[in-house]
Parts: structure tokens; sequence; C-alpha cells
């Protein structure tokens, strides 16, 4: 699949989406100065390309706020990945998982509802088949997100 190709128009639509993606076509479309046609057709375009690879759900702030966050960095023993990739998807606290360069494997974005659960799950995530070692740091803050 080549690169999609977006105009400001898209870029914008993109910016009220990431706002709010339950948005209605019509308030976007008013938002855009566009006609609501217009901004259905964009839609598609953006779906079909995967230029909007889906919709998802946000937490609110208050329901995460009483979560303990933190970033594992996990190094694996050679030939380990999709194993490891397959038990960490099993895991539900697990929120993101980003293969990366460097000194560490992966990283693995976690939520957990205490200090000691959070710790339970580095070592759970720890002990796995496969994993050479972790590093660990907790989100204090949450300075941009979008």
């Amino acid at each position: 699949m080549s690169r999609v190709s977006l105009d400001d128009t898209d870029r914008a639509l993109l910016a009220l989406l990431r706002e709010n993606a339950r948005a209605p076509t019509a308030e976007l479309a008013r938002r855009l100065r566009l006609s609501r046609t217009t901004v259905q057709s964009r839609l598609a375009r953006l779906e079909r390309t995967r230029a909007i690879a889906g919709y998802t759900v946000t937490a609110s702030a208050d329901d995460e706020a009483m979560l303990v966050r933190a970033h594992i960095l996990i190094t694996l023993e050679p030939r380990k990945s999709s194993a490891i990739e397959g038990a960490l998807r099993r895991i539900p606290e697990v929120r993101t998982l980003h293969s990366v360069s460097g000194p560490f494997d992966l990283i693995a974005v976690v939520a957990a509802m205490s200090i000691g659960e959070l710790d339970t799950l580095i070592d759970r995530i720890g002990t796995l088949d496969g994993v050479e070692r972790t590093t660990s740091a907790i989100v204090l803050s949450t300075r941009i997100q979008r």
C-alpha cells in the first residue's frame, strides 16, 4: 500500500476526530465549512486508505488518574519476540506494545490499579519465558496527550 497523501482539509478533519471521534458528520462539515457529503466522502477515503485505521474509546481523565501507569522496557532472548508478543496480548493491563530499536526490544505501556498490582505485573512480565530483563519507569504525570 502506498503512503496516503493528506491535504490541509484532511489534516483538519483528523484533528477534529482526535478531539471527538464520535462527532456527527454534520458538525464536522459545519466546523470545516464543507458540505456533509464532502466530509462523508473524505472520511470514506481516509478509512479505505487506512489513514483512519479505526475509532477508539478513551477512558475519562478521572478513571485514568486512578490508575498507576508505567512503561516497561523489555529485553528479549533471541528469536522469542512473537511468543512474548502473544503472551503480552493476553495481559489486559498491557495497553500498548511498541517494538523499538536500541538496547531494549519492546516497550509495554501498562496500567494497574495500585503500586502493588503494578509490582506483581512487572514480576509477571519478567518471568515470561524469553524475557531476559525488564526496566520500568512509572508515569508521574502526562504533560501532552493527543
